[in-house]
């Protein structure tokens, strides 16, 4: 994930005007809050977060593909 600088708000400020945050989020997709000027939280807009998700299953989903065709034989004798 990239991070776009001008989306960097500080704890304090996230407190005070989560409205802020909430349109940074709205208009690039993140929002990293520092603490202790290091980046400590990432807000992400909650479609991008299914669309990460749906990624992360498919890659899970073709790795399973690619062990089964590995091990077909073995997975046929234990089915046996």
């Amino acid at each position: 994930m990239q991070v776009n600088l001008k989306n960097l708000v500080s704890m304090t400020e996230a407190n005070q005007n989560f409205s802020k945050v909430a349109k940074m989020v709205d208009e690039d997709g993140t929002a990293v809050i520092l603490k202790n000027n290091k980046p400590r939280y990432v807000i992400i807009d909650y479609s991008k977060f299914q669309e990460d998700e749906i990624t992360d299953n498919q890659t899970v989903e073709d790795v399973s593909k690619k062990i089964l065709r590995k091990h077909i034989k073995a997975f046929e004798e234990l089915a046996k």
